[in-house]
């Protein structure tokens, strides 16, 4: 199993839930799968064509990561989307 970490910012696209689990494999078919079950999540992760969005940055286990890479048994996925002010 992995971890998927929420921020504050997108935890009411995920039912308040601070981590979700998810099955290992690419970030690919783990965002595949949060689309079945958090549908509106998986839209403020990933764009319509199915790319990680230009202002969301993904690290598995605090490493960069791309929709190919791959999160291991016991990974954990951090989605951090960029916050603007002014």
């Amino acid at each position: 199993m992995v971890t998927i970490l929420i921020p504050g910012v997108l935890r009411t696209e995920a039912g308040g839930a601070a981590r979700l689990p998810a099955d290992p494999g690419s970030l690919a078919e783990i965002f595949a799968a949060l689309a079945r079950s958090h549908p509106r999540l998986e839209r403020r992760i990933r764009d319509e064509s199915g790319r990680i969005r230009r202002y969301v940055n993904v690290y598995v286990d605090g490493e960069p990561a791309g929709l190919d890479t791959l999160a291991p048994d016991g990974a954990e996925i951090q989605v951090l989307p960029s916050v603007a002010g002014g």
